[in-house]
């Protein structure tokens, strides 16, 4: 097996008694805020019941491994992660073609009953046979996210559609997605360009832009990650295009935002109009969520980083962001699962209590269940803008009629 070029972080020295948890994410390159964030939310979680006692006085130990959005060393991981770290499940794998990529592991590794809990990706493959009975989702689809984009702006008048994707597991199941919600409408995609996986914001976007612009849309959704969706609208408005720009939950708006305002700076050019995004978790914003209060009071108190030896590329910490509260909501629901084990840690006995749960509150105003037949905790999906320079939820779609 290849050496595995990754660092590893430890909540606390393992021990016999500890619960270790395996991930590899995304920790470098042009998709580290993801990856970084949404471990960031997990360990405020993690920590703040570590440090009250555990969990049945056994610590949650996690040991994550950078693959850089690179799925051979997802795989490579895995394999660190099940055969010598003998972790006791998978757990915040981060990203569509990473985590598809490693899905014929969790074959291969059946018989020890290896299980991947809440990963981040909406691919319809963990939703269908062979892999939906070893993975364990809390959040919504891709085809959720993306015809609640189509069903809303088909409400305001919008007909043509163009789209950008990603040319891999990613970008094919958005665009699938899309399609299906086109269908239903009696529509049809106007347009559709593609781009290769980890293009930089310094790319140009110009010829997918052409490409799309040329079909007159009056929408574009865009499957696309944070760097990639950000050159897009960048361009798009530096070609007098002020169409309606739609990305997905993974496109990390947060960031997204951070760029273009970054990049229209020295101009004084406002590149965050008309831009708006798919959610699978709340506002951050919306205290009245208890599990909102909880996550903000917890990455307040606890300001959980990665180590600087998984995190080697400078990385400046948002205070919110959805994908740490993703993460937040995933620990706490997997805490949950350990709760219901008792004081048996066997992990033959996983499957039984993770689908045990049953209209639990986690606290966000929808309750999740899971069962033999129904891995996936929540469809929910929510809505981002951005005013003023700000993210704020997207309830009334009038402006874009």
């Amino acid at each position: 097996m290849a050496t595995i070029c990754a660092a590893q972080i430890i909540l606390a020295e393992a021990g016999t008694e500890d619960l270790v948890i395996g991930m590899s994410a995304v920790f470098s390159g042009n998709s580290r805020a993801v990856g970084i964030e949404r471990y960031r939310g997990s360990m405020a979680y993690f920590r703040e019941v570590n440090q009250n006692g555990g969990i049945g006085k056994r610590r949650i130990v996690v040991k994550a491994y950078d693959d850089g959005y690179n799925p051979t060393q997802t795989i490579l991981n895995t394999i660190q992660l099940v055969e010598k770290d003998r972790v006791f499940l998978l757990f915040g794998y981060t990203g569509t073609p990473t985590v598809v990529r490693m899905l014929p592991l969790l074959q291969r590794y059946r018989e020890e009953k290896i299980l991947l809990f809440f990963p981040f990706s909406g691919v319809q493959l963990l939703r269908q046979p062979p892999y939906q009975d070893v993975v364990f989702k809390c959040r919504a689809s891709n085809w959720d996210e993306t015809a609640g984009l189509v069903d809303n702006l088909v409400s305001v008048g919008r007909m043509r559609f163009a789209v950008l994707y990603q040319g891999d597991a990613f970008g094919r199941s958005g665009w699938d997605g899309v399609r299906r919600a086109l269908t239903r409408h009696g529509l049809r995609m106007v347009a559709e360009a593609t781009y290769r996986r980890g293009t930089p914001f310094s790319e140009s976007m110009r010829p997918q832009i052409d490409i799309l612009r040329r079909a007159n849309p009056d929408a574009v959704i865009a499957v696309a990650t944070t760097a990639s969706c950000a050159a897009l609208i960048r361009d798009a408005r530096d070609a007098g295009w002020e169409i309606p720009i739609a990305g997905l939950s993974g496109s990390g708006i947060e960031v997204l935002v951070q760029m273009l305002q970054e990049a229209g700076h020295p101009s004084g050019r406002d590149y965050t109009k008309n831009i708006l995004a798919s959610q699978v978790v709340p506002s951050y914003e919306n205290t009245t969520l208890p599990a909102v209060r909880e996550y903000r009071m917890l990455m307040d108190r606890h300001r959980p980083m990665p180590s600087v030896e998984l995190v080697k590329e400078p990385y400046e910490p948002l205070q919110y962001t959805f994908a740490s509260l993703e993460g937040f909501l995933d620990a706490k629901l997997l805490i949950e699962i350990f709760r219901r084990m008792g004081a048996n840690f066997d992990r033959a006995r996983l499957r039984e209590a993770a689908e045990s749960i049953k209209d639990f509150d986690l606290g966000i105003g929808v309750k999740v269940s899971f069962s033999p037949t129904k891995h996936q905790a929540l469809d929910q999906v929510y809505y981002a803008t951005v005013k003023d320079g700000r993210i704020i939820p997207l309830t009334d779609w009038s402006a874009w009629k």
